[in-house]
């Protein structure tokens, strides 16, 4: 079937559908408006014939002495009164011939009997049973349309009653037959329909035109596609031939013009992929703005200068990005406001952050017209703080080759000296007169042994680490190296507070090396309180931003704090402030940390005491996540054992928590 075909039917039957509903509609709203308009109607014809019955009785039982015990009598009494008035008689005749829509009148008794009727078969006998005219009243359109159109003929009466005593004495019943309504209604529903197809004509006639006119433009959209397309001549005539109805043909033109724009598409989604790579490695905060001031790049590194999540920035208007109520917000608003460059501002935040600032406005060349603008966020103390860090990596290296050379060429005096202290102490045994300088020997053997095992853990130190990763709980890692250290706390009266969270913490690491690098902070937190106190672990995850996931460690302890002229020293190797320290055990801590893409930070204080932070990035692999159980308990430290440690203060403080 062709498209001009498919368009007529379609557009005839949505037109035809539209008329149909509202034609409905609007014969529903008419069939309910006559059944309202005949019982408004009927119900005064219902209420005039009260009144004639009223001034029936009032004559006929005039000048009368009634029983009041005696209601027969009454019934009688009013019975005569009413067949005999001939008001009456007139008044229901009236209402029977010149009403359309009544069918009968009937005036009954309390008992309802029939006292006066239209219909004279009905007098004497019970009133004919039938439904309330108020039915229809609060029928629904299609009840409507089923009682009064579509159902066989039937009654409904409109009831007024005449009380005696406050109870119903004589009842006026007009009957209303749905014929006769329907006789009212048709002449409705036959306009309607007359209506309804000039509709459908008209509709037919409309389509016709509307679908030639639609298929107008597929032409045009067809000859600029051709223009896109340097064979599209010869595509079209193809297309043509197989099927002449240009709805196809367009149809496989823009098939073939998307899927090169898909190609077009990956390419550039791969490109936008590189670029938000390159993009996200950057230290710096870079914000890309339209001619109108609305961000449309911005980087991850940008967070840590606004308040804003990065998918919240893109669109917004530069006066929505920066806040009125900061030096940088006011700084940046008044530059976009006024459109002047800011090249290298230094801003002092007022948390004391200093933060580089350079904002570019772009033009072109040619019209001098304002494309847009390039704002970019440098942070002095995050420069300042890679530096000094690469400046520790670069005295460690230094180091390091320095002392694989001395270390080799100082083993070998040493092991000769040891060789000949051990040939001297035999000689002087075989003379007898060893014994006057035997404690010499044994001092300087000592102190020999002493002098290689410096050496040794020089060595071992500069030695290259070959890591043997493997995916581990970080939980469980943290939990053996407390259950290792909490005899040596109990003998220092150390109280040791944990938290570790329910989930689990995969990392890839060497077990043994993470262990060492923890146990050395713990060992150090513990002798910063010589006094005793609380060291609290607490072990949680943070997230830097969508695509990196840490793992931190917190060792917090309650001493004095580091003095700050000698905090960027501690992780120097062999400086220590501890009279029997070798100052290898925070140097070596943070050279395993670097081996794993890590870091450590310590921040101290008089007042709180230091504490350490431990960040060994997380696995990629969710699954584990998912799989492990939380740990309620450290599995090399059984909480029934707690209480039998003598001297030891231990806390289990586990956050409870679901599993993921």
């Amino acid at each position: 079937m062709r498209l001009n075909t498919k368009l007529v039917l379609a557009i005839t039957a949505l037109v035809f559908l539209i008329s149909g509903i509202v034609s409905l509609v609007y014969v529903s709203q008419l069939l309910h408006s006559t059944v309202h308009q005949s019982y408004t109607t009927n119900k005064m014809v219902a209420n005039q014939v009260v009144f004639a019955v009223r001034n029936a009785l009032e004559a006929g039982l005039a000048n009368r002495t009634i029983d009041p015990n005696n209601p027969d009598e009454l019934r009688t009494l009013a019975v005569q009164a009413l067949r005999s008035d001939s008001s009456l008689h007139d008044v229901v005749k009236s209402v029977n011939l010149y009403s359309d829509t009544v069918y009968d009148v009937n005036i009954a008794d309390s008992q309802a009997i029939t006292i006066l009727s239209t219909n004279r078969d009905n007098e004497d006998k019970p009133l004919p049973a039938r439904r309330e005219y108020s039915d229809l009243l609060s029928a629904t359109p299609f009840q409507l349309m089923r009682e009064v159109v579509l159902g066989p003929p039937a009654v409904f009466d409109i009831g007024v009653p005449i009380e005696r005593n406050g109870q119903p004495f004589i009842t006026v019943n007009v009957g209303i037959r749905t014929t006769l309504l329907k006789e009212q209604y048709l002449p409705y529903m036959q306009h309607a329909r007359d209506v309804m197809g000039l509709v459908l004509a008209a509709a037919l006639v409309a389509a016709f035109l509307l679908s030639n006119i639609a298929l107008r433009p597929l032409q045009l959209i067809s000859r600029q596609l051709d223009t896109f397309n340097a064979s599209g001549e010869l595509l079209l005539d193809e297309d043509r031939k197989r099927n002449p109805d240009m709805a196809v043909t367009v149809s496989r033109k823009i098939e073939r013009f998307g899927q090169r724009m898909r190609n077009v598409e990956e390419v550039f989604s791969a490109l936008k992929d590189n670029l938000d790579q390159i993009l996200g490695d950057l230290q710096d905060g870079i914000l890309l703005f339209t001619a109108d001031q609305r961000a449309v790049l911005v980087t991850q590194a940008a967070r840590r200068f606004l308040a804003l999540e990065q998918r919240a920035i893109l669109g917004l208007h530069a006066t929505e990005i920066f806040d009125a109520n900061t030096l940088l917000g006011r700084t940046l608003r008044q530059a976009f406001a006024t459109t002047t460059s800011l090249p290298q501002e230094l801003i002092l935040t007022e948390t004391g952050r200093r933060i580089q600032l350079s904002l570019e406005f772009i033009h072109d060349d040619k019209s001098g017209q304002g494309l847009g603008a390039l704002l970019t966020l440098h942070d002095l103390e995050s420069v300042e703080a890679v530096e000094s860090e690469l400046e520790l990596s670069r005295r460690m290296a230094a180091i390091g080759r320095l002392t694989s050379g001395v270390g080799h060429e100082v083993k070998n005096p040493i092991n000769a000296i040891v060789v000949h202290v051990e040939l001297l102490k035999s000689k002087l045994a075989a003379t007898g007169a060893g014994a006057p300088a035997s404690r010499h020997l044994e001092i300087i053997e000592s102190e020999i042994h002493r002098l290689d095992r410096v050496v040794q853990m020089l060595v071992d130190f500069s030695r290259p680490v070959e890591l043997q990763l493997r995916e581990r709980d970080l939980r469980s890692v943290v939990g053996a190296v407390l259950a290792l250290a909490v005899e040596e706390l109990a003998t220092q009266n150390v109280a040791l507070i944990r938290l570790l969270p329910p989930n689990p913490l995969l990392v890839n690491i060497d077990e043994d090396l993470i262990k060492q690098a923890v146990l050395n902070v713990i060992k150090n937190g513990a002798q910063a309180m010589p006094q005793g106190g609380t060291l609290r672990v607490t072990l949680e995850e943070s997230k830097k931003d969508e695509s990196r996931r840490f793992a931190i460690l917190r060792v917090a302890d309650e001493g004095p704090g580091i003095p700050d002229d000698i905090r960027e020293k501690i992780f120097d190797l062999y400086f220590t402030t501890k009279s029997g320290g070798s100052g290898i055990g925070l140097a070596m801590t943070y050279r395993i940390l670097q081996l794993h893409y890590g870091s450590i930070e310590v921040q101290s204080n008089r007042e709180h005491g230091t504490e350490f932070v431990l960040q060994i990035p997380l696995s990629t692999t969710d699954w584990g996540r998912r799989q492990l159980e939380p740990i309620t308990a450290l599995s090399a430290l059984d909480r029934k054992s707690v209480p039998a440690l003598t001297g030891v203060q231990v806390e289990n403080q586990i956050e409870e928590g679901p599993a993921e």
